[in-house]
């Protein structure tokens, strides 16, 4: 009984131990998730507006540019995966890898190869063990993205994005990138993120980046509406090169930013559900160590007595 008593008071003592670390995690990422939001929140005015020039440009210039032109028979498209660089964060990166896998098989359903890029060492690790080749891997930025990385991100994914094989470099890239190798030119570009709804609700979501789908001007205007007049210097071509290059590099920031909100508040939730199965264990432990002690002192009292009636029994039978 001694042992066991001893057994429950060292499981209450782990248990407890555990339960300062998930309770200062929950409180680190509840710290971290209102910057997150605010972050994404002020990153979506300007690529909401970005993406209205862009597609402004795109409807009314008449340009056939390669980032806006569907390729007749596609062949082959990448797939950005965003998942954490680290764990303890429930189903996240899990939710988002399923859909990922999804994704792939509906692409291959219809023909085409699949290159993965990854952002995220969960990611890393979920194909590494499955020994599924990537194309490149980004890490150790999933809860603070910046700029720079959804840059980095973006030069290499517009590289890949090749439509025009006659090309020297792909368009949209300066004259120093490296050259594309024709085998990895892909003619979609698919990404795979959680987005932030609320600190209860995040759902993973497959967006098409490429070729860019030009959403204005597709309704017939109203025979009282004013058309704008748009005049592009110094030509529509030059201007959809510098803007959607950038286009691309604020959608995905804005993916990083949502799944940086999403991870964050999916750890402070299973923190917090961590935490309270820590109190739960500890006051099941306690419980039940009480009720070993209390065994013991009653089993304790139990022999004393015993062991006091049969002495007088022993003195009265010798009398």
């Amino acid at each position: 009984m001694v042992a066991s008593l001893r057994e429950y008071r060292a499981k209450i003592k782990s248990t407890q131990a555990t339960k300062k670390i998930t309770r200062a995690m929950e409180l680190i990422a509840a710290s971290r998730i209102i910057k997150a939001q605010q972050q994404a929140a002020a990153a979506a005015p300007y690529a909401r507006e970005l993406t209205r020039a862009v597609s402004a440009v795109a409807t009314f210039a008449n340009v056939d540019h390669p980032l806006t032109t569907e390729s007749e028979d596609p062949s082959r498209a990448a797939v950005l995966v965003i998942t954490s660089d680290r764990g303890l964060a429930g189903a996240y990166s899990s939710s988002v890898l399923k859909e990922s896998e999804r994704l792939r098989e509906k692409l291959r359903g219809e023909g085409k190869e699949v290159d993965l890029y990854v952002a995220g060492r969960k990611a890393v690790n979920y194909f590494s063990f499955r020994q599924q080749p990537v194309v490149e891997a980004w890490t150790g930025f999933s809860d603070r993205p910046k700029y720079s990385d959804a840059r980095e991100i973006g030069n290499t994914l517009v590289a890949a994005f090749n439509v025009d094989p006659d090309a020297d470099t792909p368009s949209g890239s300066s004259d120093d990138d490296d050259a594309v190798d024709p085998a990895r030119a892909v003619d979609e570009l698919h990404i795979v993120f959680t987005r932030f709804k609320s600190m209860l609700t995040q759902t993973p979501e497959v967006i098409r980046l490429l070729p860019l789908e030009v959403v204005e001007g597709e309704e017939p205007p109203a025979e009282d509406e004013l058309l704008p007049l748009y005049e592009f210097e110094p030509s529509a071509t030059e201007v959809l090169d510098a803007l959607l290059p950038r286009y691309v590099n604020s959608r995905i920031y804005f993916c990083l930013l949502q799944a940086s909100a999403s991870e964050l508040a999916a750890r402070q939730r299973a923190m917090k559900s961590a935490t309270d199965n820590a109190d739960d264990l500890i006051q099941k432990y306690t419980r039940v160590a009480n009720q070993a002690r209390q065994a013991g002192i009653t089993q304790e009292i139990s022999e004393i007595v015993g062991g006091a009636n049969a002495l007088a029994d022993a003195n009265a039978a010798s009398e």
